[in-house]
């Protein structure tokens, strides 16, 4: 899409598409990583983009941003959904909101490699954490 495109979509828009990208990439990499039965599987891309994971990835990936997306992120973050699931803080989910709208805003302005990167980063820090414990 061009930017002239995108500048009139909401945040929640942007999340919306965003959580589908940020979903097909966590079940790209449960793939990849083992995890042959679907309960496995499903259990463990639950727990790559539950609120909370999205949460620590958002502090992962925010000191990697551009001003644009760090901006982008912002707004998602700042958005006000009609309703918060009531297993998931606020706070944790206004931060995944963030980040499901970047990762929606990246992928509609074609920059499929820098979701990619991020998201790369998000697991890589995600396994070292752990392999601290």
């Amino acid at each position: 899409m061009s930017r002239e495109e995108l500048q009139p979509l909401s945040s929640l828009a942007l999340a919306h598409v965003g959580d589908g990208i940020y979903e097909l990439l966590a079940r790209t990499y449960v793939v990849r990583h083992g995890g042959n039965l679907a309960r496995q599987m499903h259990r463990k891309t639950v727990e790559l983009v539950c609120a909370a994971a999205q949460a620590r990835a958002a502090r992962i990936i925010a000191p990697l941003l551009e001003p644009e997306e760090a901006e982008v992120f912002r707004r998602g973050r700042n958005s006000h959904p009609h309703t918060v699931p009531k297993n998931q803080k606020p706070e944790d989910y206004a931060l995944a909101t963030g980040v499901e709208a970047l990762f929606g805003w990246l992928y509609l302005n074609g920059r499929q490699h820098r979701v990619c990167q991020l998201f790369e980063r998000i697991v890589e820090e995600e396994e070292k954490g752990r392999n601290a414990q």
